[in-house]
């Protein structure tokens, strides 16, 4: 049976969820979700995840929702992105929490604040404010990765697939790859590896479908 994530292209965290499908070799398939348009605030969608957020998996009677919780089903369902021995998993775990919190969980905010409100509602003090917050976080990163091609161990593990989420995007939210050394040649391993996607070639939905 065909796993569908409903999903739309500018959501990273949903990125995170459909790059590991697809890394995996799962046989998916991604459902519009018009964020834009109000869809998540209706009462069809709240029925299928009361969060009122993307991504939710559907796997016949199985419905995941949250980005890491879907990257655990995949490593129960491959073995694969879940780290190598029991150390390496509560590693991988570990750096799945620190993005969430830390990376993604900012990142998406100031994105959308800088790119998808009108510029007269662009709260300047409050982007600053995360921007500071998210050099923090690049630099943890980027020190983590210096000698190393992964976040844990020698293969690619849901700790990438979490963190690489939002800094695929071509918007402008405070990231300049080429600032930091190490995160932009991890972040060019994970483009090489067979099957990997652009968020907005993985998922339907872009900012250009809306100019």
């Amino acid at each position: 049976m065909t796993i569908k994530l409903h999903c739309f292209g500018e959501s990273g965290n949903a990125y995170k969820a459909a790059l590991a499908l697809e890394l995996s070799g799962l046989d998916w398939e991604p459902v519009f979700v018009d964020f834009f348009g109000g869809a998540t605030r209706g009462a069809e969608f709240r029925h299928l995840n009361v969060m009122g957020e993307v991504p939710v998996l559907v796997d016949g009677d199985l419905t995941l929702t949250q980005s890491g919780v879907m990257q655990m089903y995949v490593t129960e369902k491959t073995g694969k992105f879940g780290g190598e021995t029991p150390q390496e998993a509560r590693e991988v775990m570990r750096w799945v929490l620190w993005d969430n919190h830390k990376l993604s969980g900012q990142a998406g905010m100031t994105r959308f604040l800088m790119n998808f409100l009108p510029e007269e509602k662009r709260p300047q003090e409050v982007i600053a404010f995360m921007q500071g917050r998210l050099k923090a976080a690049y630099a943890a990163l980027d020190a983590h990765l210096g000698g190393r091609d992964w976040i844990v161990g020698d293969a690619p593990s849901n700790a990438d697939l979490s963190c690489c989420g939002y800094l695929f995007y071509p918007e402008p939210f405070g990231f300049d790859r080429e600032g930091w050394a190490n995160i932009d040649r991890w972040l060019g391993n994970i483009e090489a590896l067979p099957g990997w996607k652009h968020p907005y070639d993985l998922m339907p939905g872009s900012p250009a479908d809306r100019a």
